[in-house]
């Protein structure tokens, strides 16, 4: 059940090599499960959902959306296709998200922005490089911020990828071949671990969405480990409550065979 995990970047061919690489190895392009997720638990239109998701909202928008919840239901989302397999995940920070997995790919598909400019012009068939090029910065400070927003990490920092594919360079069908040669690698094989720590990662996600979204610990913020079924919550809590609450709320997510609790109250207000 292959899984490649690739960063999005506007008129780098990212798109080309994602289609490319389904049709190579027979998966599926990841396109609106995200949204469609997140959207089941915001209350805003998926083409709302998709601007907050994309970093492309305006100002009020992103101030009146709840972020690390939008934050935990992408996590969740991602896990979830991860799991089921058989699937090229673009962008939604899936490079972060899924780089312990020993079997998962992540890949990054870039080009100068020279190149870019052209390859948009004749996209948009303009010859108005200016627009080209303000709206490839918009779109990349919008990844940038995005992924520092959401995951703290640096949108582009190479220490996210095992492969940097320039296409400036590098043909689609080249980096297509890059990708099956790194696929062909016993370090990417699938093992029963491998498989598990997926498992494992998404349930913790599930269980970190389902404290979202219980009004009693919507601000709980603790460590979370999932093993085989067994889920740990560790760290700090606002009062007793929250205690109670974080363990009822993680036995009651699908999956979850035994929950353990390392929480301590700190009191006072976060």
């Amino acid at each position: 059940m292959p899984v490649i995990a690739m960063n999005q970047e506007m008129a780098s061919l990212g798109k080309d090599v994602a289609e490319a690489l389904a049709s190579e190895f027979k998966l599926e392009v990841a396109k609106n499960e995200v949204v469609d997720h997140v959207a089941g638990h915001i209350p805003m239109p998926s083409s709302l959902v998709r601007r907050v998701i994309e970093g492309k909202a305006g100002f009020i928008t992103r101030m009146t959306t709840d972020g690390k919840g939008v934050s935990n239901y992408v996590s969740e989302a991602v896990f979830e296709l991860a799991t089921k397999g058989n699937v090229v995940i673009r962008g939604w920070g899936a490079t972060y998200l899924l780089r312990e997995i020993p079997h998962i790919p992540c890949i990054r598909v870039c080009a100068p922005m020279e190149q870019r400019i052209e390859w948009l012009k004749k996209r948009l068939n303009t010859d108005d490089e200016d627009l080209c090029r303000e709206e490839l910065e918009r779109s990349d400070a919008a990844h940038i911020n995005n992924m520092q927003a959401r995951f703290g990490v640096t949108w582009g920092d190479p220490m996210l990828y095992d492969v940097v594919l320039n296409t400036a360079r590098l043909s689609v069908d080249a980096c297509v071949g890059q990708v099956k040669a790194l696929l062909a690698r016993p370090e990417f094989k699938e093992t029963p671990e491998s498989i598990q720590k997926v498992r494992d990662l998404s349930l913790a996600a599930h269980v970190r969405a389902a404290l979202r979204q219980d009004f009693e610990t919507a601000s709980v913020n603790v460590m979370i480990v999932a093993c085989q079924g067994a889920v740990l919550l560790k760290g700090m809590v606002a009062d007793d409550s929250e205690i109670k609450g974080s363990e009822r709320v993680a036995k009651s997510v699908s999956g979850v065979k035994s929950v353990a609790m390392d929480l301590k109250v700190i009191g006072g207000r976060r």
